[in-house]
C-alpha cells in the first residue's frame, strides 16, 4: 500500500471516529512550499456535515493522526488546510521500497493495446522543425503508454501521392537534367524538396505573366501551364502510366533513404508504415455500407454526404459526384485497415491542430457507422512551432530543415561544452557522442516540455543552455550523480539503507518525496497524452537533487551511515532521471 493510500485510510478513520460521518473520497495535494509538510488535506468540504469551522476540523483530525497514524509525525493547520509531515521511518521505508523496485515508475501490463500514428511526412520535401515536434510527441507518447502497461504499435502513414508530389516530379522532369543524390551530394529528401521549391518559383512566374496579359490572379492560378501539367501528371499516375510511375518510384526511393537517415539520427522508428498510394482508394465500400444504413445520403449530382449537425458539425462530403474519394473517404478506409491489421483498443493520431475539424468529423462518422473501435479513437492535437523569424513555408523554402537544425544543435553543443572546458580528457569519438547526446536532448526536451496543445516558439540558443529548464541541465545533473557513484565505488563505500533511527535532513525528505511522485506523473502523462508532465517532473527532480547537493555534504560527512545513504539516494535519483528522460526519447551521458 502506498503512503498516499495509508494516509487516506487514516484520515477516513479519524473523520468517522471524531464526527461520525463517512467520507468516500479523500483528496490529498502536495503542500505548498511556504508551509511545513508534504501532504495537505483540505477540510472545507466537511464544514456542512460536521457544523464545525474548517480550521477546527483540521485541528481535530491532525491531533488524531499524530496520536494514531503509523506514518504521520506532526500536523499543522492553516485555515482549512491540514498540512501533514511524515515520520523519518516512513520516508526510509518508502525509499527502501523505491530502491528495491527495478520497475519503479512502470505499471504492469494491462492487457490492452494502442496504436500511435505519427510523423506522416510528404515525399515532396524533407522533414522540418514542425515534423520534429510531431515525431518527438509520437515517440514519447509511445514510450509513456508502454510504461503505463499498454502493448504499443507505432505506425506512420506516408503521403506519397497527390498533386503536391506531382509538382516536385514535374519540376525535376523539366529542370533536373538527370541529377541524383549521388551526383549532387544532396540527400534524397532534400533533392525532392529542392524541386518542389523550383516548381513554386516557376509557377508564380507563370501566374504573373498571365496576370500581365489580362487574366485575374484567380484565373491565372488555374490556367498556368505548370499547374495544368502537374494535374495531367497526377491523372497519368492514377492511370498507371509506366513513365510517370517510374519517375514517381525513383524520386520516392531517394526520399525514403533520406527519411531513414533522419529517423536514425533522431532515434525514431516505426513498427509498420502505411502508404497513401496503397490506401487512397480505400473507404468506398464503407460509403456504400453507410448509404444502405442511411448514415449517408446522395445529392442530385450523385455526390455522397453526411449530416453531422447533431454533433455540432455540419454537412460533410464523403464521395464526389464522379465517384472519386476525398480525404475523409480514405481515412475511413485506412482506419478500418489498421483495425483489421492489429485490433487495437485505442488509436491515436498525432497531427497538428489545423486538422481538429477533420478528426472530429472522422470520429463522428465512425460512431454513426457503429464501429466498435470508434470510442477508442483520439486526435493528439498539437500547436505549430514558430521561430523568432516567423512562420515556416515549405513552398517558399523558408522551413527550418530538420537535418540542418540537428547539425546546428550539435555544433552549438560542441561549442558550449568546449567553452566550459568539461571534456579536456575526452577521446574524439567520446566527445562526438557527447555532442550528439546533448544536442538531441536539448532539442527533444525543448519541444516536449510545452503542453502539446499550445503553439510554441522554438529558440535553439535557449534550448541548449546548461542552466535553467533545459535538457542539458538535467543531463548535467545526471552526470554529477554518476561521478559521485564512480567515486563511491573507487573508495569502497557500500551503498545501503540507514537504520530505522536515522534522522533525515529536510532536503533528504524532499528528495524522497519527489522520487515517490514518479509513478503518478508517468500515469498522469499517459492519461493526459502529455509528455510535458514527465518533462516537468524530470526537471523538478533534478532541481531538488541540486538543492540536496548544495545543502548536505556527501563524502565529507564524518558519519559513514550518512555517506552511504546519500550515495544510495544519488543512485536512485540518477536511475529515475534516466528513466524519465528515456520516456522522452532522450539519452544520458555518463560523464561530461
Amino acid at each position: 500500500m502506498t503512503i498516499e493510500a495509508i494516509l487516506k485510510a487514516d484520515i477516513q478513520k479519524a473523520v468517522h471516529k471524531n464526527f461520525d460521518i463517512t467520507v468516500e473520497d479523500i483528496l490529498l495535494q502536495p503542500t505548498k512550499k511556504e508551509f511545513e509538510g508534504f501532504y495537505t488535506f483540505v477540510t472545507f468540504a466537511l464544514t456542512k456535515a460536521t457544523r464545525r469551522a474548517p480550521a477546527e476540523i483540521g485541528q481535530i483530525i491532525g491531533a488524531d493522526l499524530e496520536a494514531n497514524s503509523t506514518v504521520v509525525d506532526r500536523c499543522n493547520v492553516v485555515q482549512g488546510f491540514l498540512n501533514i509531515s511524515l515520520k523519518d521511518t516512513t520516508w526510509l521505508n518508502l525509499f527502501g521500497n523505491i530502491s528495491s523496485d527495478a520497475d519503479f515508475g512502470t505499471l504492469p501490463a494491462n492487457g490492452k493495446s494502442v496504436m500511435v500514428e505519427f510523423s506522416s511526412p510528404n515525399t515532396n520535401k524533407p522533414l522540418h522543425l514542425g515534423h520534429l515536434r510531431n515525431n518527438f510527441l509520437g515517440d514519447s507518447l509511445s514510450r509513456i503508454l508502454k510504461a503505463n502497461g499498454y502493448d504499443v504499435v507505432k505506425t506512420c502513414l506516408v503521403n506519397d501521392r497527390g498533386i503536391h508530389i506531382c509538382k516536385s516530379m514535374l519540376a525535376y522532369r523539366e529542370l533536373g537534367n538527370g541529377e541524383t543524390p549521388e551526383s549532387s551530394g544532396i540527400k534524397g529528401d532534400h533533392l525532392a524538396g529542392k524541386y518542389y521549391v523550383k516548381f513554386d518559383i516557376e509557377y508564380k512566374k507563370q501566374i504573373n505573366e498571365l496576370v500581365a496579359s489580362g487574366l485575374t490572379a484567380e484565373e491565372a492560378a488555374k490556367k498556368a501551364p505548370w499547374i495544368l501539367e502537374a494535374q495531367k501528371l497526377l491523372l497519368l499516375w492514377e492511370q498507371g502510366d509506366a513513365d510517370t510511375v517510374a519517375l514517381w518510384q525513383k524520386m520516392n526511393t531517394w526520399v525514403y533513404a533520406g527519411f531513414n537517415q533522419t529517423y536514425n539520427q533522431i532515434g525514431v522508428s516505426f513498427d509498420k508504415t502505411y502508404y497513401e498510394s496503397n490506401t487512397y482508394l480505400l473507404g468506398k465500400d464503407i460509403i456504400e455500407e453507410g448509404l444502405q444504413k442511411g448514415v449517408f445520403f446522395k445529392k442530385e449530382d450523385n455526390s455522397v454526404w453526411i449530416n453531422l449537425t447533431e454533433e455540432g458539425l455540419d454537412e460533410k462530403l464523403v464521395l464526389r459526384g464522379d465517384g472519386t474519394s476525398v480525404y475523409i473517404t480514405q481515412d475511413l478506409g485506412t482506419t478500418e485497415l489498421k483495425y483489421g491489421d492489429f485490433h487495437n483498443d485505442r488509436y491515436l493520431w498525432v497531427v497538428g491542430n489545423e486538422q481538429d475539424y477533420h478528426f472530429n468529423v472522422l470520429f463522428a462518422i465512425l460512431k454513426r457507422l457503429g464501429r466498435s473501435y470508434a470510442d477508442g479513437c483520439y486526435h493528439i492535437s498539437y500547436g505549430m512551432v514558430d521561430l523568432p523569424s516567423g512562420k515556416m513555408k515549405s513552398r517558399e523554402g523558408t522551413v527550418v530543415d530538420a537535418d540542418d537544425l540537428v547539425r546546428q544543435m550539435i555544433d552549438t553543443a560542441a561549442a558550449r561544452t568546449q567553452e566550459l572546458g568539461k571534456i579536456d580528457d575526452f577521446e574524439s569519438e567520446e566527445a562526438t557522442q557527447l555532442y550528439d547526446t546533448l544536442a538531441l536532448g536539448a532539442l527533444k526536451y525543448y519541444l516536449l516540455k510545452v503542453d502539446p496543445k499550445k503553439r510554441m516558439l522554438f529558440n535553439p540558443e535557449e534550448s541548449i543552455d546548461f542552466q535553467g529548464h533545459t535538457g542539458p541541465f538535467i543531463q548535467y545533473t545526471y552526470t554529477r550523480m554518476r561521478s559521485i557513484l564512480r567515486k563511491a565505488e573507487q573508495s569502497g563505500i557500500e551503498i545501503k539503507l540507514p537504520p530505522a533511527n536515522y534522522e533525515l535532513h529536510q532536503v533528504e525528505r524532499e528528495l524522497i518525496f519527489t522520487l515517490s511522485q514518479f509513478p503518478m506523473r508517468v500515469q498522469a502523462a499517459g492519461i493526459e497524452f502529455a509528455p510535458s508532465v514527465v518533462s516537468f517532473y524530470t526537471y523538478e527532480l533534478a532541481k531538488v537533487y541540486n538543492q540536496f547537493y548544495a545543502e548536505v555534504s556527501i563524502f565529507a560527512d564524518p558519519d559513514p551511515i550518512a555517506v552511504s545513504f546519500r550515495v544510495a539516494l544519488s543512485k536512485v535519483v540518477a536511475e529515475t532521471i534516466q528513466k524519465g528522460l528515456g520516456l522522452l526519447g532522450i539519452n544520458v551521458p555518463e560523464r561530461m
